[in-house]
């Protein structure tokens, strides 16, 4: 079983061992290099780096592609349609498309935020 983690669960600690054959976004990379480049301070910025470099050497990122853009419209329209705005959730919403398209489950720490997908996509709180 495949599984695309969400940035949430990259950046956080104290993550359990995950089941599956686990990927990445490319959205998760854009996210984590805006990190770095806008740390406030040294050694902030060199840890996130030191992270960075560490997944992109691990992982090869699933792309943002024609297949991914029609999953973001089928979920951002599921989310819209639980009365919860899309747009404020677009990177969430893209990670999640990723899984989406891959047949892939979602690992995330923000599930609330994805309120909603159930009927389209596992969701699996960590």
């Amino acid at each position: 079983m495949r599984a695309v983690l969400d940035t949430s669960v990259i950046i956080a600690t104290g993550v359990p061992e995950l089941e599956g054959e686990l990927a990445i976004s490319a959205v998760t990379l854009a996210e984590l290099h805006c990190g770095v480049l806008i740390a406030r301070d040294a050694g902030t910025r060199a840890e996130r780096l030191r992270r960075l470099t560490l997944l992109e050497r691990t992982f090869d990122a699933l792309p943002v592609d024609d297949a991914v853009a029609a999953s973001y419209g089928q979920l951002a329209a599921a989310v819209a349609g639980a009365g919860r705005p899309p747009r404020s959730r677009m990177t969430a919403l893209l990670i999640a498309a990723t899984a989406h398209a891959h047949s892939a489950r979602l690992y995330t720490r923000n599930a609330g935020g994805l309120a909603g997908l159930a009927d389209l996509l596992d969701v699996v709180a960590v």
